[in-house]
Protein backbone atom coordinates (compact mmCIF):
# COMPACT_ATOMS: atom_id res chain seq x y z
CA UNK A 1 0.00 0.00 0.00
CA UNK A 2 1.40 3.39 -0.94
CA UNK A 3 1.91 6.26 1.47
CA UNK A 4 -1.26 8.13 0.56
CA UNK A 5 -3.42 5.03 0.99
CA UNK A 6 -1.83 4.31 4.38
CA UNK A 7 -2.57 7.89 5.40
CA UNK A 8 -6.27 7.38 4.60
CA UNK A 9 -6.44 4.34 6.87
CA UNK A 10 -4.51 6.10 9.61
CA UNK A 11 -6.82 9.11 9.51
CA UNK A 12 -9.87 6.89 9.87
CA UNK A 13 -8.28 4.91 12.70
CA UNK A 14 -7.34 8.00 14.71
CA UNK A 15 -10.52 10.03 14.21
CA UNK A 16 -12.37 10.13 17.54
CA UNK A 17 -14.50 13.18 16.69
CA UNK A 18 -16.51 12.21 13.60
CA UNK A 19 -19.68 10.19 13.85
CA UNK A 20 -20.14 7.00 11.86
CA UNK A 21 -21.82 8.58 8.84
CA UNK A 22 -19.42 11.51 8.71
CA UNK A 23 -16.45 9.15 9.01
CA UNK A 24 -17.72 7.03 6.11
CA UNK A 25 -18.22 10.15 4.00
CA UNK A 26 -14.75 11.51 4.79
CA UNK A 27 -13.08 8.17 4.06
CA UNK A 28 -14.78 7.75 0.68
CA UNK A 29 -13.92 11.33 -0.25
CA UNK A 30 -10.28 10.58 0.54
CA UNK A 31 -10.42 7.40 -1.58
CA UNK A 32 -11.94 9.39 -4.43
CA UNK A 33 -9.17 11.98 -4.24
CA UNK A 34 -6.50 9.25 -4.15
CA UNK A 35 -7.97 7.54 -7.20
CA UNK A 36 -8.07 10.85 -9.05
CA UNK A 37 -4.51 11.84 -8.16
CA UNK A 38 -2.70 8.57 -8.93
CA UNK A 39 -2.60 5.60 -11.28
CA UNK A 40 -4.08 2.95 -9.00
CA UNK A 41 -4.04 -0.79 -9.74
CA UNK A 42 -6.94 -2.98 -8.62
CA UNK A 43 -4.77 -4.79 -6.09
CA UNK A 44 -3.90 -1.54 -4.29
CA UNK A 45 -7.54 -0.42 -4.21
CA UNK A 46 -8.69 -3.77 -2.86
CA UNK A 47 -6.03 -3.69 -0.16
CA UNK A 48 -7.13 -0.22 0.93
CA UNK A 49 -10.81 -1.19 0.96
CA UNK A 50 -10.04 -4.31 3.02
CA UNK A 51 -8.22 -2.19 5.60
CA UNK A 52 -10.99 0.40 5.73
CA UNK A 53 -13.59 -2.33 6.30
CA UNK A 54 -11.71 -3.60 9.36
CA UNK A 55 -10.43 -0.34 10.82
CA UNK A 56 -13.50 0.86 12.81
CA UNK A 57 -15.55 -2.22 13.77
CA UNK A 58 -17.95 -0.26 16.00
CA UNK A 59 -18.93 2.08 13.15
CA UNK A 60 -20.49 0.00 10.39
CA UNK A 61 -21.47 2.67 7.78
CA UNK A 62 -17.94 2.73 6.36
CA UNK A 63 -17.86 -1.04 5.88
CA UNK A 64 -21.34 -0.95 4.33
CA UNK A 65 -20.34 1.90 2.01
CA UNK A 66 -17.25 -0.06 0.90
CA UNK A 67 -19.45 -3.11 0.24
CA UNK A 68 -21.78 -1.01 -1.93
CA UNK A 69 -18.79 0.26 -3.90
CA UNK A 70 -17.54 -3.26 -4.51
CA UNK A 71 -20.98 -4.41 -5.66
CA UNK A 72 -21.00 -1.62 -8.26
CA UNK A 73 -17.41 -1.92 -9.49
CA UNK A 74 -18.02 -5.02 -11.60
CA UNK A 75 -15.15 -6.71 -13.48
CA UNK A 76 -12.22 -4.39 -14.10
CA UNK A 77 -11.62 -3.43 -17.72
CA UNK A 78 -7.97 -2.68 -16.94
CA UNK A 79 -6.81 -3.99 -13.58
CA UNK A 80 -3.66 -1.84 -13.72
CA UNK A 81 -5.63 1.41 -14.06
CA UNK A 82 -8.94 1.29 -12.21
CA UNK A 83 -9.49 4.96 -11.39
CA UNK A 84 -11.60 5.78 -14.45
CA UNK A 85 -14.00 2.99 -13.57
CA UNK A 86 -13.88 3.35 -9.77
CA UNK A 87 -14.19 7.12 -9.30
CA UNK A 88 -17.80 7.46 -10.54
CA UNK A 89 -18.82 4.48 -8.40
CA UNK A 90 -17.33 6.02 -5.25
CA UNK A 91 -19.05 9.31 -6.14
CA UNK A 92 -22.35 7.46 -6.51
CA UNK A 93 -22.06 5.86 -3.06
CA UNK A 94 -21.11 9.23 -1.57
CA UNK A 95 -24.31 10.62 -3.06
CA UNK A 96 -26.27 7.72 -1.55
CA UNK A 97 -24.82 8.57 1.88
CA UNK A 98 -25.81 12.21 1.44
CA UNK A 99 -29.34 11.42 0.28
CA UNK A 100 -29.89 8.97 3.14
CA UNK A 101 -28.78 11.63 5.61
CA UNK A 102 -31.17 14.15 4.08
CA UNK A 103 -34.13 11.73 4.18
CA UNK A 104 -33.51 11.00 7.85
CA UNK A 105 -33.45 14.72 8.66
CA UNK A 106 -36.68 15.33 6.74
CA UNK A 107 -38.49 12.55 8.58
CA UNK A 108 -37.14 13.63 11.96
CA UNK A 109 -38.21 17.22 11.25
CA UNK A 110 -41.84 16.13 11.39
CA UNK A 111 -41.38 14.84 14.94
CA UNK A 112 -40.13 18.13 16.43
CA UNK A 113 -42.77 20.26 18.18
CA UNK A 114 -42.77 24.04 17.81
CA UNK A 115 -40.31 25.83 20.12
CA UNK A 116 -38.92 22.50 21.25
CA UNK A 117 -36.04 22.03 23.63
CA UNK A 118 -34.04 19.09 22.25
CA UNK A 119 -31.58 17.06 24.29
CA UNK A 120 -28.84 15.10 22.55
CA UNK A 121 -25.67 13.21 23.43
CA UNK A 122 -22.33 13.31 21.59
CA UNK A 123 -22.27 14.68 18.04
CA UNK A 124 -24.16 12.82 15.34
CA UNK A 125 -23.95 14.14 11.78
CA UNK A 126 -27.53 12.98 11.24
CA UNK A 127 -28.77 14.84 14.32
CA UNK A 128 -26.77 17.88 13.15
CA UNK A 129 -28.46 17.61 9.73
CA UNK A 130 -31.80 17.83 11.55
CA UNK A 131 -30.63 20.91 13.46
CA UNK A 132 -29.49 22.56 10.24
CA UNK A 133 -32.85 21.82 8.62
CA UNK A 134 -34.76 23.29 11.58
CA UNK A 135 -32.60 26.42 11.43
CA UNK A 136 -32.94 26.69 7.64
CA UNK A 137 -36.73 26.52 7.89
CA UNK A 138 -36.67 29.03 10.75
CA UNK A 139 -38.43 26.75 13.20
CA UNK A 140 -37.53 28.02 16.70
CA UNK A 141 -35.80 25.47 18.93
CA UNK A 142 -33.05 25.16 21.51
CA UNK A 143 -30.64 22.36 22.34
CA UNK A 144 -29.18 20.79 25.46
CA UNK A 145 -26.06 18.86 24.48
CA UNK A 146 -23.70 16.78 26.56
CA UNK A 147 -19.97 17.26 26.69
CA UNK A 148 -19.53 13.64 25.54
CA UNK A 149 -16.26 12.97 27.30
CA UNK A 150 -13.49 12.05 26.87
CA UNK A 151 -13.52 13.15 23.21
CA UNK A 152 -15.70 16.19 23.96
CA UNK A 153 -17.61 15.96 20.69
CA UNK A 154 -20.31 18.03 22.38
CA UNK A 155 -17.96 21.03 22.36
CA UNK A 156 -17.87 20.86 18.56
CA UNK A 157 -21.65 20.55 18.36
CA UNK A 158 -22.13 23.52 20.70
CA UNK A 159 -19.94 25.68 18.46
CA UNK A 160 -21.81 24.54 15.34
CA UNK A 161 -25.15 25.38 16.93
CA UNK A 162 -23.85 28.75 18.07
CA UNK A 163 -22.85 29.52 14.48
CA UNK A 164 -26.40 28.63 13.39
CA UNK A 165 -27.77 31.08 15.96
CA UNK A 166 -29.39 28.28 17.98
CA UNK A 167 -29.52 28.65 21.80
CA UNK A 168 -27.54 25.77 23.29
CA UNK A 169 -26.87 24.62 26.84
CA UNK A 170 -23.71 22.54 27.21
CA UNK A 171 -23.67 20.10 30.14
CA UNK A 172 -21.50 17.28 31.43
CA UNK A 173 -22.59 13.74 30.65
CA UNK A 174 -23.38 13.23 34.34
CA UNK A 175 -26.01 16.01 34.24
CA UNK A 176 -28.20 14.24 31.66
CA UNK A 177 -30.81 13.13 34.19
CA UNK A 178 -30.77 16.53 35.88
CA UNK A 179 -31.58 18.40 32.65
CA UNK A 180 -33.95 15.81 31.16
CA UNK A 181 -37.06 17.54 32.63
CA UNK A 182 -36.28 20.61 30.50
CA UNK A 183 -36.34 18.62 27.25
CA UNK A 184 -39.42 18.19 25.06
CA UNK A 185 -37.80 15.52 22.89
CA UNK A 186 -34.52 13.60 22.78
CA UNK A 187 -32.55 12.65 19.65
CA UNK A 188 -29.65 10.22 19.55
CA UNK A 189 -27.30 9.27 16.78
CA UNK A 190 -26.32 5.68 16.05
CA UNK A 191 -23.05 4.13 14.93
CA UNK A 192 -24.41 0.63 14.23
CA UNK A 193 -27.95 -0.80 14.22
CA UNK A 194 -27.67 -4.39 15.39
CA UNK A 195 -29.67 -7.42 14.32
CA UNK A 196 -30.99 -8.27 17.81
CA UNK A 197 -33.01 -5.16 18.68
CA UNK A 198 -30.07 -3.20 20.04
CA UNK A 199 -28.05 -0.33 18.62
CA UNK A 200 -24.51 0.85 19.20
CA UNK A 201 -23.59 4.44 19.98
CA UNK A 202 -21.19 6.56 22.03
CA UNK A 203 -20.92 5.50 25.67
CA UNK A 204 -23.43 7.46 27.71
CA UNK A 205 -26.32 6.66 25.34
CA UNK A 206 -27.62 3.90 27.62
CA UNK A 207 -27.85 6.32 30.55
CA UNK A 208 -29.50 8.87 28.24
CA UNK A 209 -32.13 6.27 27.29
CA UNK A 210 -32.73 5.29 30.93
CA UNK A 211 -33.21 8.93 31.94
CA UNK A 212 -35.59 9.60 29.02
CA UNK A 213 -37.65 6.50 29.78
CA UNK A 214 -37.77 7.26 33.52
CA UNK A 215 -38.98 10.81 32.89
CA UNK A 216 -41.36 10.03 30.05
CA UNK A 217 -39.48 11.85 27.30
CA UNK A 218 -39.65 10.60 23.68
CA UNK A 219 -36.26 9.38 22.46
CA UNK A 220 -35.77 8.91 18.73
CA UNK A 221 -32.65 7.31 17.25
CA UNK A 222 -31.54 8.62 13.85
CA UNK A 223 -30.07 5.73 11.90
CA UNK A 224 -30.13 5.30 8.14
CA UNK A 225 -29.84 1.95 6.37
CA UNK A 226 -26.05 2.27 5.99
CA UNK A 227 -25.94 1.54 9.73
CA UNK A 228 -27.63 -1.87 9.53
CA UNK A 229 -25.42 -4.75 10.67
CA UNK A 230 -25.88 -8.52 11.04
CA UNK A 231 -23.90 -8.33 14.29
CA UNK A 232 -25.52 -8.64 17.72
CA UNK A 233 -24.67 -7.12 21.08
CA UNK A 234 -22.73 -10.30 21.90
CA UNK A 235 -20.68 -10.27 18.68
CA UNK A 236 -20.15 -6.58 17.92
CA UNK A 237 -16.76 -5.05 18.76
CA UNK A 238 -16.77 -2.19 21.27
CA UNK A 239 -13.78 -0.05 20.40
CA UNK A 240 -11.55 0.87 23.33
CA UNK A 241 -9.32 3.91 23.04
CA UNK A 242 -6.03 4.63 24.87
CA UNK A 243 -6.59 5.02 28.64
CA UNK A 244 -4.26 8.03 28.68
CA UNK A 245 -7.06 10.05 27.06
CA UNK A 246 -8.89 10.09 30.40
CA UNK A 247 -5.99 11.74 32.20
CA UNK A 248 -6.51 9.49 35.20
CA UNK A 249 -4.04 8.78 37.97
CA UNK A 250 -1.46 6.04 37.74
CA UNK A 251 -0.83 3.41 40.37
CA UNK A 252 -0.03 -0.27 40.73
CA UNK A 253 -3.66 -1.13 41.54
CA UNK A 254 -5.41 1.29 39.12
CA UNK A 255 -6.80 0.07 35.84
CA UNK A 256 -8.18 2.77 33.50
CA UNK A 257 -10.75 1.79 30.85
CA UNK A 258 -11.80 3.98 27.93
CA UNK A 259 -14.50 2.09 26.00
CA UNK A 260 -16.00 4.51 23.48
CA UNK A 261 -19.17 2.65 22.52
CA UNK A 262 -21.99 0.74 24.20
CA UNK A 263 -25.19 -1.05 23.22
CA UNK A 264 -28.71 0.05 24.10
CA UNK A 265 -31.93 -1.95 23.73
CA UNK A 266 -34.65 -0.58 21.45
CA UNK A 267 -37.07 -1.31 24.31
CA UNK A 268 -35.74 1.87 25.95
CA UNK A 269 -36.40 4.15 22.98
CA UNK A 270 -39.47 5.55 21.24
CA UNK A 271 -38.32 4.56 17.78
CA UNK A 272 -35.93 4.74 14.88
CA UNK A 273 -35.86 7.33 12.11
CA UNK A 274 -34.34 5.79 8.98
CA UNK A 275 -34.12 6.76 5.33
CA UNK A 276 -36.72 4.01 4.87
CA UNK A 277 -39.26 5.49 7.27
CA UNK A 278 -40.11 6.07 10.93
CA UNK A 279 -40.43 3.00 13.12
CA UNK A 280 -41.81 2.87 16.66
CA UNK A 281 -41.19 0.31 19.40
CA UNK A 282 -42.90 -1.98 20.19
CA UNK A 283 -43.18 -2.61 16.46
CA UNK A 284 -45.76 -0.49 14.64
CA UNK A 285 -46.36 0.07 10.91
CA UNK A 286 -43.86 2.27 9.10
CA UNK A 287 -44.88 5.92 8.87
Amino acid sequence: MDQRARAIVQAVREDTQAGATQLAHQALQAVQQWLTAEVVPASALEELLDDLTRTRPSMVPLANAVTRCRELFGPWRDSEKVSEQAVPVVASVLEQLTRANERVALSAFELVPENATILTHSRSSQVLALFRLLAERQQPFSVICTQSSPGNEGFILARELDELGVPVTLITDAQTGLFMPEADIVFSGCDTWLADQHFLNKSGTYLLALAARDQGKPLWVLADSFKDSPATRDSVALEEMPPEELGGPGGPHIRVRNIYFETTSVQLITGRVSDQGVFSFPAEPRR
